[in-house]
């Protein structure tokens, strides 16, 4: 009996460190691949090219439900998911490897293939080069599980004795732990290299010195911030500001390198303009109100920032550019990003007179990186999706019938403005405040045609007018407040905006799917 009992822990350590072998070797070459990206180029690792592919690819409603749930973190969480699926895949591997060396080996390295077509596929792909941090780690992780699988061969209760078996499993940890520690150093190599390319991006948004305005903004009028605990502020800090984009990572674009190109369809005189250009052209300064096509009803993917800008439309007639209400042949202006993304404008709300820009700075300091530095496009009354480019670097004149941008591609609508909107921010949902006087409020938005009242209803009893605060511009929202005399138990508190054409938002329940959400936003409380 001693013997069986032996022969089933040699076996079930054996099985262990075959697994243990796979991690190890999948460890290897993620670390090799970080490693060999970090040298070339960031975008280029297997996880961030994988990553990439998987948005490209993940159906429009999946994407919501992931925005949804996770917000910001969305991105995270499908890193997270894709490392959770390599560690299950690397245990079988290491597993089909104690019985084929050979299959487990090339295992390994059919995954490096797959990160490096991931790669060469992605919409900002600088070439052949990409493919280059996935092999490199494919043929470590091969390497390695060859290597470890080798060592434990020789541990099958058949073959050694049990102090043979000891031996064996002691030199096996060794070389495991060696890997294990050059794995580690060389991820972590790999990310500060990928960490100093960025470096000259972050030091010329450093650099730079805006200038004061041409055209300033208006000065926010009295009474426009309300002073209520809970509400949203009239102006949102950058680092509240929401993200949303596909950009696992966030592109480190060195301002002194920047270019932008306009060309395309009806552009008489194309142009290439670098940062320091536009800073030497008349600047404006804006209030502008930022609304994502994924922010459900009541959601938080909205802000209000004050833009430093170049009027856009200025631009293209600078270039030649005529809308299609005066003969122009392009009726779409595609934008590109440095990472790839496509988004479509209509050339006829960009050129119509509202505040359509390109934006340089962000409440007061150069853009952020993560939303968009050097340079993105801002357009009033239009959902980000369809106006809103980040990193922008191209920009070209086309038609909506020759050209789909990325997420028309996605089944989401060509045109997108931005539907009439309010948000109760106080009290929240199931919050339990006491009876007496309870202060409702919040913000509405309807860029571009601006907030003309809002009214909020207590369970089904009648619509009552809440105080709106000053209207700063049409393109900004707009707070509000009511003063409400609560009484114990449950209540439903629900709002409605009417814009500033005397539409009133509608009921209707709608998803954010094709061109953005719609409906009453209510909160349940209850009164103590």
């Amino acid at each position: 009996m001693t013997g069986v009992r032996i022969s089933r822990t040699h076996q079930l350590t054996r099985t262990a460190l075959g697994a243990l072998s796979g991690l190890l070797a999948v460890g290897a070459a993620l670390s090799a691949a970080e490693l060999a990206a970090g040298a070339l180029r960031p975008q280029a690792a297997p996880v961030v090219a994988v990553g990439g592919v998987t948005i490209d690819r993940t159906p429009a409603a999946v994407k919501d439900w992931a925005i949804r749930s996770f917000g910001t973190n969305d991105k995270l969480v499908l890193q997270l998911g894709i490392l959770l699926v390599l560690g299950l895949l690397a245990n079988g591997l290491g597993l089909l490897a104690l019985r084929h060396r050979r299959a487990g080996a090339a295992g390994v390295f059919v995954f490096g293939v797959v990160g490096a077509v991931a790669a060469l596929s992605r919409p900002d792909s600088a070439g052949v080069l990409d493919a280059v941090p996935s092999l490199v780690g494919a043929l470590a992780g091969a390497a390695l599980l060859w290597i470890l699988t080798g060592r434990l061969k020789h541990l099958s209760s058949a073959a050694v004795s049990q102090s043979g078996g000891v031996r064996g499993r002691r030199r096996f940890l060794l070389v495991a732990a060696s890997a294990a520690a050059t794995s580690a150093a060389a991820g972590s190599l790999g990310r500060a290299l990928g960490s100093s390319a960025g470096d000259q991006a972050v030091a010329s948004r450093t650099a730079v010195r805006l200038p004061l305005p041409d055209s300033p903004a208006r000065a926010v009028p009295r009474g426009a911030a309300l002073r209520i605990a809970g509400i949203s502020p009239f102006v949102t800090p950058n680092t509240a500001f929401y993200r949303v984009d596909t950009a696992l990572v966030v592109p480190k674009v060195d301002a002194t390198r920047w270019r932008l190109r306009v060309h395309g369809r009806g552009v008489s005189r194309p142009m290439d303009l670098g940062f320091q250009d536009l800073l030497r052209r008349e600047l404006v300064e804006r209030d502008i109100t930022l609304t994502c096509v994924s922010n459900e009803v009541g959601g938080p993917y909205a802000g209000n920032a004050r833009w430093l800008d170049v009027h856009l439309a200025d631009l293209l007639r600078e270039a030649g550019v005529r809308p299609p209400s005066q003969g122009g042949p392009a009726d779409q202006l595609v934008s590109r990003s440095v990472d790839g993304m496509t988004i479509g404008t209509p050339v006829e709300q960009v050129m119509d007179g509202r505040d359509a820009l390109l934006a340089v700075g962000m409440n007061g300091e150069p853009l952020p990186l993560q939303h968009g530095f050097p340079v993105r496009m801002v357009v009033p009354g239009l959902y980000g999706y369809v106006s809103a480019c980040k990193w922008i670097a191209d920009l070209e004149l086309t038609t909506f019938a020759a050209y789909d941008p990325y997420w028309v591609q996605r089944k989401w609508a060509r045109q997108a403005p931005i539907k009439t909107q309010s948000r109760i921010d106080t009290p929240k949902p199931f919050a339990r405040p006491k009876a007496g006087t309870v202060m409702v409020a919040g913000v509405a938005w309807a860029q571009h045609r601006g907030v003309e009242r809002v009214e909020v209803r207590v369970d089904d009893g009648p619509w009552r007018d809440a105080d709106l605060a000053a209207q700063a511009t049409t393109d900004t929202w707009r707070q509000w407040s009511l003063s409400w005399q609560a009484t114990p138990g449950p209540h439903t508190l629900t709002v409605r905006a009417t814009d500033g054409t005397g539409a009133v938002q509608t009921a209707r329940r709608a998803r954010t799917i094709p061109d953005g959400a719609s409906g009453w936003h209510s909160v349940v409380i209850t009164v103590d």
